[in-house]
């Protein structure tokens, strides 16, 4: 195997001194420590309900206390433990879709792209079949028939999110299957699935990675929006979507309730995009060569 879509040192040393990435990298890092640590460093019970506390700002502001840093909702869980903990919902819903997707996706365009004729025929056919379907709607529709759940958000994100994959997977694969190095791999009597897993599956990993870290993004973005509407990850998990709908009923007279998620939501989901631009910027000096 050649190589020769793989990312060099030279790459990588360019990767870890781009601002982009380290920022990215920095971002998303901090909330995957904060999420797998959840248990031992939040404050309190993310589900204890304490009424006699309900809506007390966060400590900086008239009225809060060091008891609770940011504040409570309106049933007086503490904002920061369920914060803490919604961290873990928005990633592993973020990786399950992508890791979900990914595999359909991925699939389905390298099946196309190396075998071509009819397969390339039907897989083009169910990749456009897939674009023509509005996410949200069915999204919307799905949830709204089988009731909310963990599992099913999960599911029908992944089912739908594998688009891009299978576009970008099968645009590569046509590419690298006319190559010298996959030629001299038939030569040597290697057979399909030899040469689709030793030479093409790891010459567009780093392509099938930018668009992982892209599906994860709108994935943690499609399920807050769920979640916002009452179809997504049902209540009283601390999922950041949930936390933004629960809170809209208060926005105006206790804003912190709604900024506070928000604002995390929005941090995870640039320091993801961060991530994949440096790696596009990456792939895209590396391939001009």
């Amino acid at each position: 195997m050649s190589g020769a879509i793989l990312p060099g040192v030279g790459a990588t040393r360019r990767l870890l001194r781009n601002a982009s990435f380290l920022l990215g990298a920095l971002v998303v890092g901090l909330v995957v420590v904060v999420a797998i640590l959840a248990p031992w460093i939040a404050p309190h019970d993310p589900y204890a309900i304490d009424l006699s506390r309900r809506l007390v700002p966060p400590s900086w502001m008239e009225g809060g206390t060091p008891l609770n840093l940011l504040g409570t909702d309106q049933l007086g869980r503490d904002y920061l433990s369920r914060l803490i903990h919604g961290a873990r919902i928005s990633l592993v819903i973020g990786v399950a879709t992508v890791i979900t997707s990914g595999l359909i996706g991925t699939t389905i365009g390298v099946l196309g792209g190396f075998y071509g004729g009819r397969v390339d025929d039907v897989v083009m056919f169910a990749i456009t079949a897939r674009l023509s379907i509005p996410v949200v709607l069915v999204a919307l529709a799905v949830a709204g028939l089988l009731g909310t759940s963990f599992l099913l958000v999960i599911l029908v994100l992944g089912l739908l999110l594998w688009d891009r994959f299978a576009v970008v997977a099968r645009a590569t694969t046509m590419q690298l299957r006319t190559l010298d190095y996959v030629s001299a791999a038939w030569c040597a009597g290697a057979s399909h699935a030899s040469v689709l897993l030793r030479e093409i599956l790891p010459n567009i990993a780093t392509h099938l990675a930018v668009v992982a870290t892209l599906e994860m993004a709108l994935a943690i973005l499609l399920e807050a929006a769920l979640s916002f509407l009452g179809l997504g990850v049902p209540a009283p998990l601390p999922s950041w979507g949930l936390m933004i709908a629960e809170a809209k009923e208060y926005m105006f007279f206790t804003p912190w309730v709604i900024l506070v998620p928000g604002i995390a939501l929005f941090v995870l989901v640039f320091g993801v995009n961060l991530l994949g631009d440096a790696l596009r910027d990456m792939l895209g000096t590396d391939l001009s060569r």
